[in-house]
């Protein structure tokens, strides 16, 4: 069965899609685990990561089925898209579209328990199911929630780090309290577009992020994903940090330490 992990933080902008991505691809190619990235965000920013712009527009175009089938159709087969262009990869994604956010006001449509529902036919062909989130709190929340283990918070260190983790404290005790039976933890805070040459108020900032982990029991990964352009430039070519052209060798060597970290968060090695 699958270890399903969510990607929460109720701040945008923290490069949670950026680093979805990138965990998906270096447990699928470097560890060659099976893979399965859902893209639970209107936006859409992970499924046009994985397919590329044009080919994500093409696929849009072209009515070609999304998580929004899954919600409107649950009967339906998972619409499952084969990510690589190249054999020995098991790396899939379930894609969005901003039709999605209309879900959202269906009141015929329960999304907290179609998800779950859906993923359990087909959790047992994967290793690791990684959901990319919203940044808002919304019945897309419960859905992830109810479909997953564990969650991790990307956190990028800048002024107001920290606003969204007292959303996310809130949001997981009210779901706690209603779901008691399903077991979900936070496996851990992961500091993102982290900068080498921290600045007074980014030093200040990741000190009230650790505060708020401690009083509440949450891991903060060691290893932290390091600022560089190269991440942007990969996931517009649609390649992971370790096979972008011109990426720095400490930024792939600092993801390689955040992703075996993940892996060991979410129980996986």
């Amino acid at each position: 069965m699958a270890t399903v992990v969510s990607m929460i933080n109720m701040k945008g902008g923290v490069g949670k899609t950026t680093l979805t991505f990138n965990l998906a691809w270096y447990c699928a190619w470097k560890m060659r685990l099976r893979v399965l990235a859902i893209d639970l965000d209107p936006q859409a920013n992970l499924s046009q990561y994985f397919m590329g712009a044009e080919r994500y527009l093409r696929y849009i175009q072209n009515n070609q089925p999304t998580v929004v089938d899954i919600f409107n159709e649950p009967r339906s087969s998972i619409p499952v898209h084969d990510v690589p262009d190249f054999a020995g990869i098991t790396l899939h994604l379930i894609a969005s579209r901003l039709d999605l956010a209309w879900s959202l006001i269906d009141p015929k449509c329960k999304i907290g328990q179609i998800l779950p529902q859906s993923l359990s036919a087909i959790n047992h062909h994967y290793d690791l199911i990684i959901i990319d989130c919203a940044p808002t709190e919304s019945l897309l929340t419960t859905a992830a929630y109810n479909s997953s283990r564990y969650v991790i918070v990307p956190v990028k260190p800048e002024f107001l780090a920290a606003i969204g983790l007292p959303l996310l404290v809130k949001s997981l005790k009210k779901y706690k309290e209603i779901n008691r039976n399903q077991k979900l933890e936070i496996a851990g805070i992961i500091f993102n577009d982290h900068n080498k040459d921290m600045s007074p108020e980014e030093i200040t900032s990741c000190r009230s992020v650790r505060n708020i982990a401690e009083n509440y029991g949450w891991k903060v990964f060691e290893s932290t994903v390091h600022r560089s352009r190269s991440f942007a430039a990969g996931s517009r070519e649609r390649q992971p940090i370790f096979n972008t052209p011109r990426a720095r060798t400490d930024v792939k060597y600092n993801f390689d330490k955040v992703a075996e970290e993940f892996l060991k968060a979410v129980k996986l090695r």
